[in-house]
């Protein structure tokens, strides 16, 4: 079951404009490069990787070593569990 601190972490990295462009960018784009996304944002690499950092923390993003680089990946699972946790419950009422 998801906890509480598990939902704040998810919670916030989906409350930025950037981070769910991320997200995007990455579930149409699988194995992209942190230095690929970088390039999609008028930000520093700095920013991008702040972000990916937020992102990470909640789950939403696994990276794979690559040689010299990072292979972004989406996990959609923690949606899909805050999802499941409000709809099973709620869906008797």
């Amino acid at each position: 079951m998801i906890t509480n601190d598990d939902m704040d972490s998810i919670f916030q990295a989906l409350a930025h404009v950037t981070r769910r462009t991320m997200l995007d960018h990455v579930r149409n784009t699988p194995g992209l490069t942190v230095g690929e996304l970088a390039l999609k944002f008028d930000v520093s690499r700095i920013a991008v990787m702040n972000h990916l950092a937020v992102l990470e923390k909640a789950n939403l993003i696994v990276s794979e070593k690559d040689g010299r680089s990072r292979r972004l990946y989406l996990n959609a699972m923690p949606i899909q569990d805050i999802y499941d946790r409000w709809t099973d419950s709620y869906t008797a009422h």
